[in-house]
């Protein structure tokens, strides 16, 4: 276990062939938004190579390019360190989630077919059988699985592009509140699906902005207990 304090199990393998240094990064910033790495958390260049069995260089090159994108401080001889985000940060970006997020159920409940509503039941029924075994790490992947299914059945490639890259962050911030939603988020999930069955346009809205809200407000009393 690295001293720096990862879980057993936690450390993904590197598939090989490809670019060392991107398999690496996605290597680490899996870690970072699963919260098996913590924010604050020093991260030792040594011991993570060790431990994801590479050079110290490729690890260097990863943390140089998650200091970019903002899930690393790199600070002057101290070293590398995942970001802490703010509350301002984390109130920014969930606002943003919920606008896209809205847009998606709305084109969903337009344009979603019988096998997109079945997909969205099938992960429904996974992420419930996630919350009642206490398997945080898979209701949160299905969570994000689940709210990716809409933004498809949405239909709108720029929408979806959008919602790509804030989707690791929302990850990032929900996984801390996911047992405090835990079963309410699916009940809110097979409510948003059954506005979509029905094509309602404007319940599935206000649901979606509605689930996405409750999360934020999770989020931000969660790191006032």
């Amino acid at each position: 276990m690295l001293s720096a304090g990862l879980p057993q199990g936690a450390v993904p393998k590197l598939e090989r062939p490809g670019p060392l240094r991107d398999r690496v990064y996605e290597a680490l910033l899996e870690l970072i938004t699963t919260r098996a790495l913590q924010p604050g958390q020093h991260l030792v260049e040594s011991e993570l190579a060790g431990h994801l069995g590479v050079s110290r260089q490729p690890v260097r090159e990863a943390l140089q390019r998650l200091n970019t994108e903002g899930w690393v401080d790199l600070r002057p001889a101290q070293g590398a360190f995942v970001h802490e985000p703010t509350e301002q940060e984390a109130d920014q970006l969930l606002t943003v989630r919920t606008l896209l997020e809205a847009e998606a159920a709305r084109l969903a409940a337009a344009n979603a077919d019988k096998a997109g509503v079945a997909a969205l039941e099938s992960l429904c029924v996974e992420g419930e059988k996630a919350v009642t075994a206490d398997d945080v790490d898979t209701a949160v992947a299905l969570n994000a699985a689940f709210h990716a299914k809409i933004m498809t059945l949405a239909g709108n490639t720029v929408l979806a592009e959008l919602a790509a890259q804030v989707d690791r962050r929302v990850r990032w911030y929900y996984t801390p509140v996911a047992r405090q939603r835990g079963r309410q988020s699916w009940i809110e999930h097979r409510e948003l699906i059954a506005a979509i069955t029905a094509r309602d346009e404007q319940l599935a809205t206000t649901l979606m902005r509605e689930h996405t809200e409750h999360t934020r407000r999770s989020y931000h009393e969660r790191t006032q207990d």
